[in-house]
């Protein structure tokens, strides 16, 4: 291992290139690597040293969370679509041929979940602003050109079409100017989401070129940067060239009087252990930041509400906010990772009844559906029948927010679109039949 003048290990990636040997340390055999890597054209790999040797107990792998993190399983797709992959690699067919095939493959996997590409573009007059979401009145999410990849992918994540490499799936830019200019002209946006990937893969230098101008927009009163870096990566914030640095830029946010909130990914009490991470942290906060920890409910890594505690309290104890528990969303494995709705309430409400307090600024579990921020209360009988109390925590339409409302009780169902109504005939984010047909 490459070592750096303070005697710290310089950041080395590992991708599907390096996936065959990884696999070995697993203790798979020569047809399950296979079945892997045939996952792996599909679905983006990336990790890096640190996961491999700090994060991953390689004595319990395959079944070990934190390997499931990183690493594609076979069964994350559908065994026949497998199956085409697997003798595509094995006869060394084309790579186009290959690209073809895991290409038919993800359009299947719904690449863009709550219209996160085709809604909520945001225009300058007729012009779209690329690298721009607005899905809320008040939040702006940017996707910097630079930071559309990560330390390490998970398997889990909701983003991956942003990282295989297909153009027509992506969305990002590097145009600060066009970004500055559209927040101007709505002056109803006061914070913003810089996100990705992972807006903490980019160097200080190309960080500056976009939180530098946002200082200046007198109506932003928060900045967010969405990261799983003090996980993956938390050299990034203590023994990389430019740490000080960064910590120093976070500092100036802090000065010209924005709130800067660190969105820090944690899936799994794991990787909160590391000395590294602690000292990440303790520098992050001593800039001024906050840190609001949050991450999915998956199914074989963190489906347990011991976990999810056993986070909570960590992370409130080093001086973090939980923030979110979030329902795994539909796209890519779902099938694969959810876990039920009614089962991840049980998780959630038996995790939050043994935290204190301090550690209930936590909400969940979430789903981050087309309408907003989808919150499950509980489940509650009426009249002899189950159903879901539900609430929306964001919404499109603000009028909407922390008003509850109900669905029929579903043992299997795992996303809103598996809900029907109850005591209604549609939900209150749906349009009505007369509404469809009123005149635009």
């Amino acid at each position: 291992m490459i070592l750096n003048q303070a005697g710290t290990r310089r950041f080395r990636a590992y991708t599907s290139k390096h996936l065959d040997d990884l696999l070995l340390r697993a203790g798979l055999d020569d047809d399950q690597r296979l079945k892997v890597r045939a996952v792996a054209t599909v679905l983006p790999f990336r990790t890096n040293a640190y996961v491999v040797d700090e994060l991953i107990d390689w004595s319990a792998a395959p079944d070990d969370p934190m390997y499931r993190l990183v690493f594609p399983q076979e069964d994350m797709l559908p065994a026949a679509d497998v199956a085409r992959l697997a003798d595509l690699l094995k006869a060394e067919a084309p790579n186009a041929e290959i690209q073809a095939e895991a290409n038919r493959v993800r359009a299947q996997l719904n690449p863009h979940p709550a219209g996160q590409k085709e809604l909520n573009v945001p225009r300058i007059g007729d012009e779209p602003v690329p690298g721009l979401q607005h899905k809320y009145p008040e939040t702006v999410l940017i996707f910097p050109k630079q930071g559309q990849t990560c330390h390490a992918y998970c398997t889990y994540c909701f983003r991956w079409a942003q990282f295989v490499g297909d153009a027509d799936l992506k969305f990002a830019s590097d145009d600060v100017d066009q970004m500055v200019d559209y927040i101007r002209r709505h002056p109803e946006v006061t914070s913003v989401l810089i996100t990705g990937g992972d807006a903490m893969i980019m160097g200080e230098s190309v960080i500056r070129r976009y939180l530098g101008p946002l200082l200046e927009l007198e109506q932003l009163e928060s900045i967010r940067i969405g990261t799983k870096a003090l996980a993956y990566w938390p050299q990034r914030f203590v023994t990389d060239p430019d740490a000080d640095a960064t910590l120093g830029l976070f500092e100036e946010v802090v000065r010209a009087g924005k709130n800067l909130a660190f969105m820090a990914h944690y899936s799994h009490p794991r990787e909160l252990e590391s000395p590294l991470v602690e000292s990440a942290v303790r520098r992050i906060l001593d800039s001024g930041a906050t840190i609001r920890t949050q991450a999915p409910l998956i199914r074989s890594i963190n489906d347990d509400p011991a976990v999810w505690s056993a986070m909570w309290r960590r992370q409130h104890a080093m001086g973090m906010i939980p923030y979110y528990m979030f329902v795994e969303r539909d796209t890519g494995p779902q099938d694969y990772f959810a876990v039920p709705l009614a089962r991840a309430y049980e998780i959630f409400r038996d995790a939050y009844a043994s935290v204190s307090g301090l550690c209930r600024t936590v909400r969940g579990p979430s789903m981050s559906s087309t309408p907003g921020k989808v919150c499950v209360d509980g489940v509650t009988e009426i009249d002899g029948q189950r159903y879901f109390v539900l609430h929306l925590i964001q919404s499109r339409d603000p009028a909407l927010v922390g008003r509850p409302f109900f669905a029929h009780y579903d043992p299997s169902a795992v996303w809103l679109t598996d809900l029907r109504p109850a005591f209604a005939d549609r939900f209150p984010f749906e349009a009505s039949t007369e509404d469809a047909l009123l005149p635009v």
